[in-house]
């Protein structure tokens, strides 16, 4: 109980307190000055602990009888009055007790104390989600399974016990809260060494950065995963200190940029995701004969995508604010009317049209364009969006050639940026690279290790790589990255591994040589098969395995 609770208690029952103490008073000062008579006739006064002992059993309606000796005529008739008196005082005070555990401001203060002990006792690296819906639930599930604990802090109590009803595991606590609140925010956990991250991701974009303002007042450490929707306001919360900003839309463009440009990397991508292995097969996207239906935030992300590769898709809008907005972006092909009308598609010459995108807000619009354009063009590769992320997806039923869905983006790059972090930064650097690039890239993990290769990811820390991080401590030590490539059952061998990235502080090292010098901190992502693995694991922190693989001398068990 903590001491907001607590003086509610003392606040609410002092008057019950007060009647109990002055009702027991009387009745036993009464009890105690009257005169009884003991066996043999004697007088006989109560003490003072017979008193309170009969009237405490006699208050609580219980009765054990009369003690020490049986009651005279005025004993009796003051007892009489005294059960009155004491009876009707606990009613009051049981009443005001009854009235105390249904109020709704000692209810919320016990279950924040209650929140509070469950923060403090937790051990592991925990993430706090604010908000609770089905985004949300789906990273949070995500997040348990990779071994990361979570706090939520919801503002709504209904959403609160649909949590609870979710039945996680670990538990997750629950703060019923504003997100916004600083407060709340302490009371989560923020300034805790284990607290890694807290996400937010409303739609309201003034209240994302609110809360990244907020968080780094209360914590510069601790990485704040936000989501954004356009380019300025990612530029905004950058600029207050969010440390991760995820723009949905932004991701879909460049998804289909590479689409275009670079097939490779986006299967690079879809195996850093774990979506698809290397051989996934990916989509041709056309250069001419495009038409996008609906100019808002994905439709003028992906607009503006095509006309950096000098691609000018025809344009259906029927909002006034983003018919100008594409005209002062420069777009030349721009319809004004609902793309769901069949005269505007036959006016964007949807019969001839080679590549569709259907990018509405509206799910119930975007099907019935689909309806639309199925029947006039069979041929055109169509692309579309759905809003709503639900069990049952009628789009996937609809034969569509890719779909989107802007918060299962959401959700995964959310996840993975802090159960994969390597992986998420390398994802964010292969946008900037070529096609050459990523197909040699694809060669070569494919043939050292297979079609579905592994990422692993290893930080050269104490907790982490305990023998590498030991020797590297020592004066004029060293290990080169080829190290840990070999096989610790024969160190002349290498396993199937291929370094994709180290980070070391804010330098990124892609595909690094075997000579490179390993440092302490050093982040290094692999892809390798599961032996491989395996030998890195006990390599770095078994002082045998790892002194074989340096010397190529097992260490002594015993020395003689």
């Amino acid at each position: 109980m903590n001491e907001s609770s607590l003086w509610i208690v003392l606040q609410k029952m002092r008057l019950p307190f007060v009647v109990i103490l002055i009702t027991y008073t009387i009745a036993m000062t009464g009890l105690i000055m009257i005169p009884g008579e003991d066996l043999s006739g004697n007088v006989h006064y109560m003490s003072i602990f017979d008193a309170f002992y009969f009237v405490t059993y006699t208050a609580t309606t219980i009765g054990y009888g009369e003690l020490p000796f049986p009651f005279t005529y005025n004993q009796k008739i003051w007892v009489s009055v005294s059960i009155y008196l004491v009876v009707l005082g606990w009613f009051y005070s049981i009443g005001t007790l009854i009235s105390l555990v249904q109020n709704k401001l000692f209810l919320s203060e016990i279950a924040i104390a209650k929140f509070q002990r469950a923060v403090k006792n937790m051990e592991e690296d925990f993430v706090i989600v604010l908000g609770y819906n089905e985004t949300t639930r789906e990273i949070i599930r995500r997040l348990l399974n990779a071994k990361m604990r979570v706090v939520v802090i919801e503002m709504q109590q209904e959403r609160a016990e649909y949590l609870q009803l979710e039945g996680f595991v670990p538990t997750v606590p629950i703060l019923v809260k504003d997100a916004h609140n600083p407060i709340a925010l302490e009371n989560a956990g923020i300034k805790r060494r284990n607290c890694k991250g807290i996400i937010s991701i409303f739609e309201d974009n003034a209240l994302n950065l609110r809360i990244t303002l907020s968080s780094k007042l209360l914590n510069p450490h601790v990485n704040v995963i936000v989501k954004s929707t356009t380019n300025e306001e990612t530029e905004n919360l950058i600029d207050a200190g969010a440390d991760i900003v995820d723009n949905p839309f932004s991701i879909i463009a460049d998804q289909l940029q590479m689409s275009l440009t670079a097939p490779s990397l986006f299967k690079l991508e879809n195996w850093l995701y774990q979506r698809d292995t290397l051989e996934s097969k990916t989509f041709s996207i056309p250069n001419t004969n495009i038409i996008i239906c609906g100019y808002g935030r994905l439709g003028s992300s992906i607009t503006s995508m095509f006309m950096k590769n000098n691609i000018h898709p025809t344009v259906i809008e029927s909002i006034d604010s983003r018919v100008k907005s594409a005209n002062y972006a420069g777009v030349k092909n721009i319809i004004h009317g609902n793309a769901d009308d069949h005269y505007y598609l036959d006016t964007a010459n949807v019969a001839e049209a080679e590549l569709i995108i259907i990018a509405t807000e509206n799910d119930t619009t975007n099907l019935s364009i689909l309806s639309t354009v199925k029947k006039v063009n069979q041929k055109a590769l169509i692309v579309a969006r759905e809003n709503e992320i639900t069990d049952f997806s009628i789009f996937s039923q609809a034969k569509i050639d890719h779909l989107y869905i802007p918060e299962r983006i959401l959700i995964q790059k959310t996840t993975n940026s802090l159960s994969n972090p390597l992986s998420d930064t390398l994802i964010g650097i292969l946008p900037a690279k070529d096609e050459a690039w990523g197909q040699d890239l694809l060669v070569e993990l494919i043939q050292k290790i297979g079609v579905d290769p592994l990422a692993y990811e290893l930080c050269i820390k104490k907790d982490d790589a305990y023998e590498i991080y030991k020797y590297l401590k020592e004066d004029e030590n060293s290990i080169q990255l080829e190290t840990l490539k070999l096989s610790r059952r024969d160190r002349t061998q290498k396993n199937n591994v291929v370094v994709l990235l180290i980070l070391r502080d804010k330098e990124e090292i892609l595909l690094p040589s075997d000579d490179i010098q390993l440092q302490i901190d050093d982040k290094i992502l692999f892809a390798c098969d599961e032996n491989a693995i395996d030998d890195i694991e006990h390599i770095v922190n078994n002082a045998y395995e790892f002194q074989y693989i340096i010397s190529g001398k097992e260490k002594k068990l015993f020395r003689l």
